[in-house]
């Protein structure tokens, strides 16, 4: 199975991608928390986070889906990152990214010939390998993400997680 990567940095914006990592888990998928040395690292929120997994210890032809959340990107605005996320698309893999994270994708030329966030008005563009969000649409960004990694059961699954998460109804 491949895993689910999150790649963290100190300021990094959590509640951006809270509601996806909680997707991801209920469905028991195999979510790697890692960072560029490998330490913990402190998010925009205080949280302090433990990761898993130093960046080059991750297998890049075993990545699925690769996770990168907003804050303050300057420490993973760069050509190592880049290189690690062009591997990751090279091998089939998935890349989402959710307010200024989708500034490191614009910046390592991700995003050079398709619709984005940056390209267009939509809150959440999805294409064929890549998806990005701006900040406020962090549950649609879940739901687009988790709608394309195939976690839901049926449109029944998919209806009423737009019903609780987006739309805010209670369940009976």
């Amino acid at each position: 199975m491949k895993d689910i990567v999150v790649l963290l940095f100190d300021s990094a914006c959590i509640y951006e991608i809270v509601t996806l990592n909680y997707f991801l888990k209920f469905t028991g998928k195999n979510v790697i928390f890692t960072s560029l040395s490998g330490q913990s690292v402190k998010a925009m929120e205080g949280y302090s986070l433990n990761v898993d997994k130093k960046l080059n210890e991750i297998e890049t032809d075993q990545v699925k889906l690769l996770v990168i959340p907003g804050g303050n990107v300057s420490d993973i605005d760069q050509p190592v990152v880049w290189d690690f996320i062009g591997e990751v698309k090279k091998n089939g893999g998935l890349i989402a990214a959710i307010c200024a994270g989708v500034d490191v994708l614009d910046h390592g030329g991700f995003l050079d010939g398709i619709d984005s966030t940056h390209s267009t008005e939509e809150d959440v563009v999805v294409t064929e390998e890549i998806i990005t969000a701006r900040a406020n649409a962090h549950v649609d960004f879940a739901i687009e993400v988790a709608r394309k990694l195939d976690l839901f059961v049926d449109e029944a699954d998919l209806k009423e997680t737009i019903d609780f998460w987006r739309d805010h109804k209670r369940m009976e």
